[in-house]
């Protein structure tokens, strides 16, 4: 009897089945080990037992080569853990190139999220089944964590930098999503679903819901509207570096290094220009920290982003 506890909980994505795999292949490891190790506890109780007519002269005998057997052995099967665990973590972080990227905000205590076409969602999340999806994740105010159980993901938004998570779905259907993360009072009310449609039916979701305004469409108006276009356009007086094909690319700076311009790169040059000047160029931005909040620079990076073509497929930054 369950008890409506599922032991073995719905696989809905295409990597929930391989962390199910490391997770119960390590749990039957354990258990093994865990009653051999209670087996012998027990034997030498009872063979020991006071009043036993065990040797207790003390004598010891040694096998070296049983000793140097098993401490080789545990470590050989600490590795394979150690490896298949890497491996799982290390391929969340590189999506396949045609993936769906959705932006997603956690605030106390919602979740919004926007489509590539700029249709949002509060609490809801539409995906299609077999599409590969990338959720760029930020929060507004503290910690949140973006978990869907079915799909084996969770992944923290924290406040200051954006994270990512990608998944496929696999089973059409709706998923309870959460905030894993303690964020307040309201903590335990942060949810909502994740509702995986066939292709056809996310595309006809879509259209129900009309044509938005995408993300890097709003960007591009804040951009002009605070006056970044003022020092960053071409025919600009101020002395600014272009952003033209910016993402992505190297940027020498003025302290001889060189920095990649990706999301961090870009965040930290909106809210703390100082920290890292391009080289031939004066430290004349001000600083947009308190002026904008995460919403809207999620804005500002996705027009910047649209600047540039797209980088291969690889790494999320």
């Amino acid at each position: 009897m369950s008890f409506g506890v599922p032991f073995f909980p719905q696989e809905a994505s295409s990597e929930a089945g391989h962390v199910d795999a490391l997770f119960y292949t390590l749990l039957a490891f354990s258990v093994i080990l865990g009653f051999s190790l209670t087996a012998l506890v027990v034997g030498y109780a009872v063979k020991y037992r006071v009043g036993s007519p065990a040797d207790r002269t003390g004598q010891r005998s040694r096998n070296l080569w049983l000793e140097m057997s098993w401490t080789i052995a545990s470590l050989i099967i600490a590795f394979i853990f150690f490896g298949w665990g890497a491996i799982l973590f290390v391929r969340r972080d590189h999506p396949p190139a045609d993936a769906l990227e959705i932006t997603g905000l956690g605030k106390q205590w919602m979740w919004e999220f926007r489509q590539p076409g700029g249709q949002r969602e509060i609490n809801e999340l539409h995906v299609p089944v077999g599409k590969p999806v990338v959720v760029s994740l930020a929060s507004q105010d503290v910690i949140h964590s973006f978990y869907v159980p079915a799909f084996r993901i969770k992944q923290d938004a924290v406040p200051g930098r954006t994270t990512h998570i990608w998944f496929i779905a696999t089973e059409p259907g709706r998923y309870h999503l959460f905030c894993a993360q303690y964020c307040g009072t309201q903590h335990s009310e942060m949810g909502g679903w994740v509702t995986v449609l066939p292709p056809e039916r996310y595309s006809a979701w879509l259209n129900s819901q009309g044509e938005g305004e995408t993300l890097a469409a709003s960007g591009e108006k804040l951009f002009r509207a605070l006056g970044c276009s003022g020092c960053h356009s071409a025919s600009s007086k101020v002395r600014a570096p272009s952003l033209e094909d910016i993402f992505g690319r190297p940027v020498a700076l003025d302290n001889q290094q060189t920095v990649i311009a990706d999301e961090r790169y870009l965040r930290d040059s909106i809210l703390n220009p100082e920290k890292e000047i391009a080289a031939g160029y004066e430290p004349v931005m001000p600083s947009f920290d308190g002026l904008i909040d995460e919403g809207e620079l999620q804005m500002l990076l996705a027009y910047l982003k649209s600047l540039s073509p797209q980088p291969a497929a690889g790494a999320m930054p």
